[in-house]
């Protein structure tokens, strides 16, 4: 489970995003850090149950994200994100293709999975999929489980024009014209702190595990 206190710690960080305050706080930081990190260690545990590619040994640390922000680039100069961001694969967070992702955040806390903006290739080889597999495709997106947890395929990228090589009238048109397949749940921060989180969001992550299957088969 995550503390309350990490939730709490996240708040006053939001409330407070400038390095002084962190410092002062740095103590309340490497706590929340070590909660986040155990938690990440029993949903790896979990995921390599069901999912064999997810390696049982592969150390949390390599799926916890940085709290510091890159404001190089950014007009946003705060120091630090306002959540702790999970992101599980074979390789941790250093992943090429579809992966878990867990975001925990005061009023903000959801689970994701599936192939995010990949890259050229991959969205290629997904498309083709799709196109040769439709109905496997619509039989995991229709799924009772699935539908009732995840809704859809998030709709944040999609192209304004079909893509090429695909007619306007296709039957899988609207899917084929997204850039990035994901599907995302809100967690209510409360199951976040519940005995049974871990459980919860394995359970959920389980309904997505079809889409997964058929992703990697896709760039395989």
């Amino acid at each position: 489970m995550v503390d309350a206190s990490t939730f709490i710690f996240l708040k006053r960080l939001s409330e407070n995003n400038n390095r002084e305050w962190f410092s002062a706080f740095k103590s309340d930081y490497e706590a929340a850090r070590t909660n986040v990190l155990d938690f990440t260690s029993k949903l790896i545990t979990g995921l390599s149950k069901f999912d064999s590619s997810i390696p049982d040994d592969l150390n949390p640390k390599s799926c916890v994200m940085r709290i510091y922000r890159d404001i190089r680039f950014s007009k946003d100069k705060t120091p630090f994100k306002t959540n702790f961001g999970i992101a599980i694969s074979a390789n941790g967070k250093n992943f090429n293709g579809p992966g878990y992702y867990i975001q925990i955040q005061p009023g903000n806390s959801f689970i994701a999975a599936g192939s995010w903006y990949p890259e050229a290739e991959q969205l290629k080889a997904i498309r083709q999929e799709i196109d040769y597999n439709g109905s496997d495709f619509r039989s995991i997106l229709t799924n009772l489980s699935f539908k009732e947890t995840f809704g859809d395929l998030d709709r944040e990228a999609i192209l304004k024009t079909t893509p090429k090589g695909y007619p306007a009238n296709h039957e899988d048109i609207e899917y084929l014209k997204l850039k990035s397949f994901t599907a995302t749940c809100k967690i209510p921060d409360k199951d976040f702190s519940n005995m049974q989180a871990v459980e919860i969001i394995l359970l959920n992550f389980e309904k997505i595990y079809p889409l997964m299957i058929f992703l990697r088969n896709a760039i395989s």
